[in-house]
């Protein structure tokens, strides 16, 4: 529950690999993400920075008029310029950002929008204040940050309520931990990005995929989702049949047994 009042299933989809650089590309990713809604997804994340708006533009292309319950999130606050991402936090360039992904996205606010990175050249109030204000006029309904620490969402929070964190997290990559325990004590959604760790196809992962008949991602996946009641990752991918995998990741169950070897700890019993 985004904010206490935006329900959402929580396996999202993450749209940044959906392309319409070619009229065949573009065909695709229309398809995709019409499929991601009829699988039940209802939570899909973009930015302004992907594909320059055009990844924006896309998904309201394919799925505007919304169904009532998907929730479009979007992002600013970090520009590509030549293929490097680079933080740009300027007040007046978020809110500028905002409003365009508001005319691309086809809405007249935007659920969630979330600060895609702190800006080191900026105040960061400063950075903050841009958000509150664009929540305060009715154009932003929920705001988030992405790749900050506690200390930074505390101080997040003293000027606007903050309902979800997107930070790098896998089963081998977890240095958000305590992030993502502040996340679970204040109900604030945690959004991994990079959910899968590339090295999935080895070692532990692969074993418990073998044991349970499925593919390493979709056990990746699951154990997300069973770690804490605030996750809610969002794997993007181009392929239909990667999307079809990874939503059944929902359904899969893991043992006791399973986790502890993913987590490459014994299993203890009481």
């Amino acid at each position: 529950m985004l904010g206490g009042d935006l329900p959402v299933h929580r396996l999202g989809f993450g749209a940044m690999r959906l392309h319409g650089r070619t009229s065949a590309e573009r065909a695709e990713s229309v398809r995709i993400a019409r499929r991601a809604v009829e699988l039940g997804v209802t939570f899909i994340d973009t930015a302004d920075s992907y594909d320059l708006g055009g990844n924006e533009e896309l998904l309201a292309e394919a799925l505007h008029p919304y169904p009532d319950d998907l929730v479009i999130a979007t992002k600013a606050g970090q520009s590509r310029p030549g293929g490097d991402w680079v933080p740009l936090g300027r007040p007046e360039y978020l809110r500028q950002q905002a409003d365009l992904s508001l005319r691309r996205l086809r809405v007249d606010r935007i659920d969630l929008f979330q600060l895609h990175r702190v800006d080191p050249k900026v105040p960061f109030d400063e950075q903050i204040g841009a958000l509150r204000q664009l929540r305060d006029e009715g154009k932003v309904r929920h705001v988030g940050l992405s790749e900050v620490t506690v200390d930074e969402i505390e101080r997040a929070r003293a000027v606007v309520p903050i309902v979800s964190v997107q930070n790098r997290y896998n089963l081998s990559d977890r240095h958000s931990e305590p992030v993502l325990k502040y996340c679970e004590a204040n109900d604030i959604a945690f959004i991994p990005w990079l959910p899968v760790a590339p090295s999935r196809d080895a070692g532990p992962v692969a074993e418990v995929a073998r044991r349970h008949g499925v593919g390493p991602v979709r056990v990746a996946l699951a154990w997300l989702l069973g770690l804490s009641p605030v996750m809610l990752p969002i794997p993007g991918t181009s392929s239909m049949a990667h999307l079809e995998d990874n939503v059944a990741a929902a359904t899969l169950e893991l043992s006791a047994a399973d986790v502890a070897e993913l987590e490459g700890q014994p299993l203890t019993t009481v």
